[in-house]
């Protein structure tokens, strides 16, 4: 059997989706072959090298986008079953299994543009009827169940990990950024009216000590609506994408991970944080907290004051606080591997072989 996996999120900026096609795809490198299935990853021209060890990487058709899926992709995996990872398929393949990582588009469509919500919306619902569908938690599970009209028990999970979170660590990152230990908070994802930074900038606001900063790591998308107005506060450091090393180095010496999405799938950065020996205080939108299942301090997603006190909290902490946020994290993320899901979708592909 051969398996196409597509690799048009190479030639996208990374952001949790592209993470995780991209970790799943080393780790199916790592088995390939284990169960019997032939890899083939075949990505736009303009891709980068993939560096993999045992899957062939092939270049067909020219720069990526919604037509290459459709076309190149959908040309050049049609001998085989075709595995997409990254929000996207093609629609007329008669045997693929496709990653949806979350119904946003449908429950929250004001946080995208609007072309590009219309556009997913109609995409999504028509690889519903033609594809296998995968997802990353419980909570979109049971999201893409209800949005699209398919059987919940039909849709796989194959979680995000943070493997690749463990081994990567700059010990100077703080240093760099002129920032001290303990003194700051941390915010990682893109720029957009749904991670929410309002929220956290507000929460700042409440702090007196006007030392303590906020940095957010991440960048804007064209897709999505973005929150503009923190870029005028000089408390809230926007640092824009930076390299795995330093983000780990900047986690493991903050006060904690603030993550106060109001919409998530999964939401990698808790489990990023979690590894990384950084406490983590999220928003309750329902994936945030299956994903922490009591590994993590709660605050209700537009309660700056809640924040505040639990900012405030760990500003003043004498270390037993750490300590325990920091085990009862480093315990969660154990219970996710990137191994483990690519199996998952691995035999679910090689029962698409078979159908």
């Amino acid at each position: 059997m051969t398996v196409f996996v597509n690799g048009r999120f190479a030639t996208q900026p990374v952001s949790g989706v592209q993470r995780y096609a991209g970790e799943i795809v080393r780790a199916l490198d790592a088995r390939a072959g284990a169960g019997g299935e032939d890899y083939v990853l075949l990505s736009p021209g303009d891709a980068p090298d993939a560096g993999l060890t045992n899957i062939e990487q092939r270049r067909v058709g020219g720069r990526g986008g919604h037509s290459w899926d459709q076309l190149a992709f959908a040309r050049a995996a049609r001998g085989g079953v075709a595995l997409s990872l990254a929000m996207s398929g093609p629609l007329l393949h008669r045997r693929q299994l496709v990653v949806l990582h979350d119904a946003a588009v449908h429950r929250r469509p004001e946080h995208f543009s609007r072309r590009y919500a219309l556009g997913h919306r109609w995409l999504e619902r028509g690889l519903a009827g033609r594809a296998r569908i995968a997802t990353v938690s419980e909570f979109s599970r049971a999201e893409l169940a209800d949005v699209l009209g398919i059987e919940r028990e039909g849709i796989l999970v194959a979680p995000n990990s943070a493997d690749h979170a463990r081994c990567r660590i700059d010990d100077e990152a703080c240093g760099r950024f002129g920032l001290t230990p303990r003194r700051f908070f941390v915010m990682i994802g893109n720029l957009s009216a749904n991670k929410n930074v309002a929220v956290a900038r507000r929460a700042l606001a409440r702090i007196a000590d006007q030392d303590i900063r906020l940095i957010v790591i991440g960048a804007a998308a064209s897709c999505l609506k973005m929150d503009l107005k923190s870029r005028a506060d000089e408390r809230v450091w926007l640092v824009g994408r930076i390299d795995d090393e330093t983000v780990a180095g900047l986690l493991r010496e903050a006060c904690a991970l603030v993550f106060a999405s109001r919409y998530e799938g999964f939401g990698l950065p808790l489990l990023e944080a979690m590894a990384s020996g950084c406490p983590v205080m999220a928003s309750d939108c329902a994936a945030a907290v299956e994903v922490c299942d009591g590994a993590a301090e709660h605050f209700a997603v537009d309660d700056d004051g809640a924040l505040a006190t639990l900012m405030e909290q760990a500003l003043v902490d004498d270390g037993q606080w750490r300590r325990e946020r920091i085990a009862a994290g480093f315990k969660r993320a154990l219970d996710f591997c990137w191994a483990e899901s690519a199996a998952v979708l691995a035999t679910a592909c090689s029962q698409l072989e078979n159908a």
